[in-house]
């Protein structure tokens, strides 16, 4: 019963619910946001957004954080000088979101700290607040970022800070 009913909820999430949330101007702020952290210190942040999964992912009972870990991979957020890139993942349909990080930021954080940051943000996706949800996400990271990789004089922006939309 449970894999016919998400699997209703992803038929029926569309592209278009993803746009009813993040508006352009939400977008343009969540990656103002990132820009900001990212002047503060030295890692990388990505925030992906997906309507739903495919049919056949659903099938195969993929789960948002498979799903994450596949993007983690397929765009690169692995492949920074001090291994300090993070995947924020928003599956809309499933209302859940998921945080990535590669080994030497998860080294220092750990799941606990991510889990506390993926309910907060999911608080706010409750109440509506999906823009507000991803920026306090973001200046969170930011700040654990700042604190085990402080800005240093070569601070290269690695990946770029454009949100993604699946």
């Amino acid at each position: 019963m449970m894999k016919i009913k998400r699997f209703l909820r992803h038929l029926f999430t569309t592209p278009r619910y993803v746009h009813r949330h993040f508006s352009k101007a939400a977008l343009q702020n969540i990656e103002q946001a990132i820009q900001k952290s990212e002047f503060l210190h030295t890692g990388e942040i990505r925030f992906v957004v997906e309507s739903a999964l495919h049919p056949y992912a659903l099938w195969q009972n993929e789960t948002p954080k498979k799903r994450a870990l596949e993007l983690f991979a397929q765009l690169g957020i692995w492949d920074t000088a001090q291994n300090n890139g993070v995947l924020i993942y928003l599956l809309l349909a499933d209302r859940d979101v998921e945080i990535i990080a590669d080994r030497g930021v998860h080294g220092h954080v750990g799941t606990q700290g991510w889990d506390t940051i993926c309910r907060a943000m999911e608080q706010e996706f409750r109440q509506g607040q999906f823009e507000a949800g991803v920026v306090e996400g973001v200046t969170q990271i930011g700040k654990l970022l700042q604190q085990h990789f402080p800005v240093d004089a070569q601070n290269a922006n690695e990946l770029p800070d454009k949100s993604i939309i699946l």
